[in-house]
């Protein structure tokens, strides 16, 4: 007599989209440390230095702070989102080849990729909810701080976490693991100064040619965006302009760096 064949229904793409999200979210607690060490230590740093000693020190005004605090948000979640994509990224694609294990999965290809997006896209929002607290609390009260548009933080948040998390995938599938280094010296460095995070983008009406040369940075979006919603005293650019341009980065780092993960995984 033989065995019934037990036929099972087909694992639904989500499903897996949800177990590998899983999968990262519990690696990124099991080290949680080292996260918080690679994407926090340098944003504290500079608020230590430029929105705590300097102040004291009388080289900046007391004021200065509000300008700071969003532009240092905005770094911590473009080095936790672009590093949670790239760097296991181009490892994986490196010298682990653990991408081979994903591919496996019962999903289309770009749903992998996809994932990963969003997986950093989760980090970058957590890397700043941690900032935000610490950096408060080492410059001390902040009058034109503002949270009543809780709302509008959020979006501007996850748009920027997105645009971040985007441009890692592309920029993870598209570097070698030996120029890896390039990326942090080419790329991210003249991103963080030249992002509008430690002066408003006002401020570069002194210099007209680089006020609008920068506008290709995603960085100055997410800095400006994050002045509009917590400090809207200030100037800042509009936030309507802030979301069109977030989301239009969003999308283009998304279609680029889903081709290019793709090519990458089939070649």
């Amino acid at each position: 007599m033989s065995a019934a064949l037990v036929v099972r229904p087909p694992v639904s793409a989500w499903r897996v989209f949800a177990a590998l999200l899983r999968r990262d979210a519990h690696a990124a607690v099991r080290e949680l440390p080292f996260f918080l060490v690679r994407t926090v230590l340098q944003p504290i740093l500079f608020v230590v230095v430029f929105g705590y000693l300097m102040p004291r020190m009388g080289f900046v005004s007391s004021g200065y702070g509000a300008a700071l605090l969003p532009g240092i948000l905005a770094i911590s979640m473009t080095l936790s989102s672009i590093q949670a994509v790239a760097l296991p990224m181009v490892a994986d694609f490196g010298w682990t080849k653990e991408i081979e294990d994903r591919l496996l999965a019962p999903a289309p290809i770009r749903l992998v990729a996809l994932e990963k997006m969003v997986s950093g896209l989760i980090q970058g929002v957590i890397a700043a909810a941690f900032v935000l607290p610490a950096a408060r609390l080492i410059m001390g009260p902040i009058p034109a701080l503002n949270f009543s548009h809780a709302g509008d933080i959020a979006a501007v948040a996850i748009l920027g976490a997105a645009a971040f998390s985007a441009l890692g995938l592309l920029m993870g599938t598209a570097i070698n693991p030996q120029q890896i280094g390039l990326m942090f010296s080419v790329i991210i460095a003249p991103m963080i100064f030249l992002g509008c995070a430690y002066y408003p983008w006002k401020g570069l009406d002194a210099v007209p040619v680089l006020k609008y040369v920068v506008l290709i940075n995603p960085l100055v979006y997410v800095s400006e965006g994050l002045r509009g919603v917590l400090t809207p005293s200030l100037p800042h650019m509009p936030l309507a302009a802030v979301v069109v341009a977030l989301v239009v980065m969003t999308v283009g780092f998304g279609l680029v760096g889903l081709r290019s993960f793709e090519r990458r995984a089939l070649g």
